[in-house]
């Protein structure tokens, strides 16, 4: 990534949250994918400091990270989330836990938050349509939902 762009995220007004899969990650960084996959916690650490933004680095386990050097790994989710679309999800989940004003909380809160609640969600789905026959949208319109019932419980 230039950067000039680099330099545009960490002055951005709010911190950005950046969900790259390991290609992506590898393109935003300059970093070959077999380095990001061999240390995925210390790329993403790496990314969100010299981006200032919360790094997800999608996968299996996928990685948070944020600029003060917290990092956390989702023990949720399955091989069938990398389907198109699911990332597109997962950015929605996000736009909208960070846009909610209440339940405070830093982006680097709200971003975990986010990639858990897309992770169990993509568990749910799974287990009525199975990891091969899931698409985005059985995460976004089955498992969603079931999520936030199981919640309110």
């Amino acid at each position: 990534m230039p950067s000039a762009i680099a330099e545009r995220l960490r002055k951005a007004p709010v911190r950005p949250v950046l969900t790259p899969h390991p290609g992506e990650f590898a393109r935003l960084t300059g970093e070959e994918v077999e380095r990001v996959e061999s240390d995925r916690i210390d790329a993403a650490v790496r990314a969100a400091t010299r981006f200032g933004a919360c790094v997800v680095l999608k996968g299996a386990r996928s990685i948070v990270a944020d600029p003060e050097g917290t990092s956390a790994v989702c023990a949720h989710g399955n091989p069938g989330m990398a389907t198109a679309g699911a990332g597109d999800v997962l950015t929605g989940i996000t736009a909208a836990v960070l846009a909610r004003r209440s339940g405070g909380g830093s982006t680097g809160d709200r971003a975990r938050l986010a990639v858990l609640l897309h992770a169990v969600a993509g568990d749910l789905a799974a287990r009525r349509t199975g990891q091969a026959a899931l698409v985005a949208s059985d995460i976004a319109n089955d498992g969603l939902p079931r999520v936030f019932r199981r919640w309110r419980r």
